[in-house]
């Protein structure tokens, strides 16, 4: 609904992944969504198929227009290219039909073409549009060795990318690493450029390690490394196997994995062939058993390539901190993530590639007493709070319906 003294242009955002995909984007999506939409009208391109949860539906919430798509497994990436084009396509399609001069629409870096159609649609019809930078492309298939750094696809992508920059109004970025990428674009401003990061989806507070816990029981180990969520191709598996074959004869340190992404379909190959007694894995953990699946292991690692810095910001790290648990993350230490770690004394730094240093850090950590990591772990996580990022979009939204050219922040 319209609140009296708001401007009468709707919000569009044009998301892939919506609910009830369950994926942290589509969560991301909505939950932007559902704030603005407390104050505007907002309509959401959506490429998720099936009915929405009663929590997304009704008055003053978003309306939501289906986009046809499919998805295709990541692993069939030919396939998965060309369904990802054509839900472009459909969505531009949309774009032209629904906006009109003045509204704003928003979208995110999943699939990376679908900021190209957002920026063009919004250009030819008047609006103004706001890009939330998940993933830098084509640096993430240059880290991925996806493709070659001067190869004519990643040439051809930094070119549109440059057009893509000068035409959008604003780049929500989520980690303070990225702007130096994004300004080595002629297109891009620092005035665009806005730092929102995300938040944890649990509630700070500390959950004792307990022997109760339903993932530790068929446990022996005393400590436990988790590993979870999707291991894409900013991620390396095989540090991590590497890292487990390592310490394989420490009976006290066991490896709890869970997740999906072609990063766990390389680590399941590994240990079929190796069969490490210290590795164990987990079907995908459901929302449900989230928190006591978190709270199971006594340290989290975050396993990223080289050159992760402005490319990619991990969204588990925040609930890893909620629950009160140190990481170990894998990148370079000017990597949003690893400035987090450092800056508040969460755990460990580890050079991408270095699995001795993994292992190392591992042993470390569980020879470590340092007891108030815990708390200082909840206490950062406390900063990236839910409330305060959506007032944060709500905040740029409202800027750019007045004024597209936006003001450096100081």
């Amino acid at each position: 609904m319209q609140s009296q003294g708001k401007i009468a242009c709707k919000i569009v955002v044009a998301s892939q992944h919506y609910p009830p995909d369950p994926s942290t984007t589509a969560a991301i999506m909505a939950e932007i969504a559902c704030r603005l939409a407390a104050e505007h009208e907002v309509v959401v391109l959506s490429g998720s198929p099936g009915s929405l949860p009663a929590s997304q539906t009704g008055r003053g919430k978003p309306r939501v227009v289906a986009v046809k798509n499919r998805m295709a497994g990541k692993a069939a990436l030919m396939r998965r290219g060309v369904s990802e084009l054509l839900f472009v396509l459909r969505t531009f399609v949309a774009l032209i039909r629904e906006l009109k001069a003045g509204d704003v629409v928003l979208t995110v870096t999943a699939p990376f073409m679908l900021p190209y159609a957002v920026a063009a649609a919004a250009r030819l019809r008047g609006a103004r549009s706001a890009l939330i930078l998940h993933d830098l492309f084509p640096d993430v298939l240059v880290m991925a060795g996806l493709l070659k750094p001067g190869s004519i696809v990643a040439r051809a992508m930094r070119a549109a990318n440059a057009l893509m920059f000068r035409a959008l109004n604003a780049v929500i970025t989520i980690g303070r690493d990225a702007e130096r990428p994004l300004l080595s674009y002629s297109g891009m401003t620092r005035n665009k450029i806005r730092f929102i990061p995300n938040w944890a989806t649990l509630v700070a507070a500390p959950r004792p390690v307990t022997p109760d816990n339903p993932f530790r029981q068929a446990l022996s180990a005393r400590f436990i490394v988790g590993l979870s969520g999707n291991l894409g191709f900013t991620h390396d598996p095989e540090i991590v196997f590497e890292a487990a074959r390592l310490l394989k004869d420490e009976a006290d340190i066991h490896f709890l994995l869970s997740g999906w992404g072609i990063g766990f379909e390389r680590l399941k190959q590994l240990q079929a062939a190796s069969n490490l007694p210290n590795v164990s894995f987990v079907v995908r953990v459901e929302d449900s058993e989230l928190e006591a699946f978190l709270a199971a292991a006594n340290l989290w690692i975050i396993p990223y390539r080289r050159d992760v810095a402005g490319v990619s910001v991990p969204s588990r790290f925040y609930n890893l901190l909620a629950v009160g648990r140190p990481v170990v993350l894998v990148s370079e230490p000017q990597a949003e993530a690893a400035l987090t770690v450092v800056e508040n004394g969460l755990g460990w730094v580890v050079t991408p590639g270095r699995a001795d240093q993994l292992a190392e850090a591992i042993r470390a950590a569980s020879r470590s007493d340092d007891s108030a990591m815990a708390a200082r772990a909840v206490k950062a996580a406390a900063k990236f709070d839910r409330a305060t990022a959506m007032n944060a979009y709500a905040a740029l939204i409202d800027e750019l319906l007045r004024n597209p050219e936006l003001r450096e922040q100081r």
